[in-house]
Order: structure tokens, then C-alpha cells, then sequence
């Protein structure tokens, strides 16, 4: 048998879910929809988290376009498409993604040409092929074509 949570149960346990790792709204609104939370007090929950701080969407973007770079590598257009998935705005996600240095950008772009040219190299000896190779990992990684395109001269 299950037991109703009250209100301010339901708030103690979406705050210890929501102190874990950073939510979005999304997340939230789901979680509660689980444990049978009606809609009205879902959403006065939600106000209240994120009038306590408790859920921060521009905190979100921050922390996930900054770990998806450094940890996973991915690119910017990954990213982009990840964050419109989990319901975040246009601001929060631009907001995210100025996370992302240039410079750091261009030189992460530029090891993972380098670290995949060698994998492509012991498997092929065409050179467009390899380039090819290359080109279709990066951009499966979220990486802009121009860019990739213009690094892969630079590096002929």
C-alpha cells in the first residue's frame, strides 16, 4: 500500500534529490510525478525550490555544457541539442555554453584531430579517407563542420 506523501515531505525528499547534482525543472517535475505528487502542488514545489535556490536551470547549463566539454569532449552543437532536450531556454542554454572557452575549445578540437588522424592512420593509408574518418567522429562528437573543416587544412 502507498502512502500519500504530505507536502512538506514531498519537499524534504525533492530537496535531498535536488542537493545531489543539479535538475532542471524537467527532472523535478518528473521525479515528483513519480511519487503521485498532484500537478498544483508539484508546481508550488517547484516555486518554492527554486525560490530557496534549491533549483538553478542557468546553474544547470553552467555545470553541464562545462562537464560535458572537459569530461566527454564534447562539442558545442552536442551540447546545444542535449540542454533543448532536458526543456532549457535559449538564455540558459547560451549562458552554458559561454562555459566553454574559445581557446580551450580550439585546442581540444585540435588534440582530438591529432588523436584520431593516428587511430585512422594504423587502418587506412588514403589520406581522404582518413580525413573522412576524422571529419564524421568530430562531428558525432558536436563539433562544427566549418571549424573542423578549417582545422583539418591547418593541419595537412
Amino acid at each position: 500500500m502507498k502512502i500519500k506523501l504530505t507536502l512538506e515531505k514531498a519537499y524534504l525528499k525533492i530537496t535531498r534529490f535536488c542537493t545531489y547534482q543539479e535538475r532542471t525543472q524537467q527532472e523535478v517535475r518528473h521525479r515528483l510525478y513519480m511519487w503521485e505528487v498532484n500537478a498544483d502542488e508539484v508546481e508550488e514545489l517547484i516555486a518554492r525550490l527554486i525560490e530557496d535556490n534549491f533549483l538553478n536551470e542557468e546553474r544547470f547549463a553552467k555545470a553541464y555544457a562545462g562537464g560535458k566539454f572537459r569530461m566527454r569532449q564534447w562539442g558545442k552543437i552536442k551540447i546545444e541539442n542535449r540542454l533543448k532536450a532536458k526543456g532549457l531556454s535559449s538564455y540558459c542554454i547560451s549562458k552554458g555554453l559561454q562555459e566553454i572557452s574559445e581557446e580551450d575549445y580550439i585546442q581540444t578540437l585540435k588534440e582530438l584531430i591529432e588523436k584520431r588522424k593516428e587511430k585512422a592512420e594504423k587502418k587506412e593509408d588514403n589520406p581522404s579517407l582518413i580525413r573522412q574518418s576524422i571529419y564524421y567522429y568530430l562531428t558525432g562528437k558536436g563539433y562544427e563542420s566549418e571549424l573542423i573543416l578549417k582545422l583539418l587544412k591547418e593541419n595537412d
